[in-house]
């Protein structure tokens, strides 16, 4: 290393040793009302503003893991064992910060390829928000969190307003406390503009990586690197859920057929890859929970093919939401595998 790197990178380390900041695992337990005993964050949760964050994410994490996480673990180890136990890393596309799910359904996996079109943000930082202000700030996290947690998928124009907070914007705050609050020990954070590495032991023990991208997965969306990128984990796991019925539509081609050209297994709700664009004499498809079309603004994407499908036999109730039909009795989950 030349004398001037290695000047500024110790220059850095006294820096950030004279400020006392707290790692970034130690940032994610406060956000998530987990403080760890000796943290250097301890001072700030002495207050009011921290003690009622706690103890609302406490609550509203101990309803969602009795209402779903639980059922959602079940169903996995017993409809897909070979996934909830394998290593093979997870697309999630569409995702936003949702690290929840995937986590939850694929909890062995040496990497979580996420996307959105949400920014980035920092990594937390809680000694540099004013006293004043962090009250605010954990309040406009948990609200960031509040449909997730109550209706298992994030609003996407709701999340452009929510995570423009100036201290605890963008993705990663979001990631940030799922994180913590799964178990996960976080060890290291690298963010650089729209993409962010996290390098965290999972609850077993096991290392392995959170990345986020902020990306338009349209077609022309200029998405080629990140595509170059996923490639190099394929075949994987995939993921979709709550995704708006892109793909769908051929605006959104290429992502779908980068999904049923790379995975290993799609595991999905209606909102993702239209059942007909499953070849049946390529691909296996295995149908659970019940079909409710969806009304309003995604009536248009009705699938008579899997109404047809379901009304045939479908796999009963799933015991867990999943998608926009935020009641369980109304969940579908499709799980395809190639043959």
């Amino acid at each position: 290393m030349k004398l001037r790197a290695l000047l500024a990178l110790v220059a850095l380390t006294v820096s950030a040793a004279a400020q006392n900041i707290a790692s970034p695992n130690e940032q994610a337990r406060f956000l998530g009302g987990m403080t760890l005993p000796g943290s250097t964050l301890a001072p700030y949760a002495t207050g009011s503003a921290w003690s009622a964050h706690a103890q609302d994410l406490h609550d509203s994490w101990l309803k969602m893991e009795r209402r779903q996480l639980i059922n959602a673990r079940a169903w996995a180890r017993a409809k897909m064992p070979d996934a909830a136990g394998s290593s093979a890393a997870v697309y999630y596309f569409f995702s936003g910060p949702d690290f929840l799910y995937p986590q939850t359904l694929f909890p062995n996996a040496r990497a979580y390829i996420l996307c959105g079109i949400e920014p980035v943000g920092a990594v937390p930082q809680i000694e540099s928000i004013p006293p004043e202000r962090l009250a605010g700030e954990l309040s406009g996290l948990r609200e960031s969190l509040h449909t997730m947690l109550q209706t298992h998928y994030f609003i996407t124009k709701d999340m452009r307003a929510q995570l423009s907070r100036a201290h605890l914007g963008g993705t990663l705050p979001v990631l940030c406390v799922f994180l913590a609050r799964t178990g996960c020990t976080i060890r290291g954070v690298k963010a650089t503009g729209n993409s962010a590495e996290i390098a965290f032991t999972g609850p077993g023990g096991q290392k392995q990586t959170l990345y986020y991208f902020k990306t338009d997965l349209s077609n022309g969306g200029g998405n080629a690197s990140f595509l170059n990128f996923c490639r190099q984990f394929a075949p994987a796991h995939s993921m979709v859920k709550s995704a708006s019925y892109l793909m769908h539509g051929e605006s959104f081609s290429t992502a779908r057929n980068f999904l049923l050209q790379n995975s290993r297994l799609i595991l999905q709700d209606d909102s993702g890859i239209p059942l007909k664009s499953f070849d049946p004499a390529r691909w296996d498809v295995w149908l659970y929970g019940s079909y409710f079309p969806m009304k309003d603004i995604f009536a248009k994407h009705h699938q008579p093919d899997l109404a047809a499908a379901y009304a045939r036999g479908g796999g009963g109730d799933l015991g867990f939401a999943f998608g926009y039909h935020w009641q369980k009795e109304r969940a579908l989950l499709m799980l395809a595998r190639p043959k």
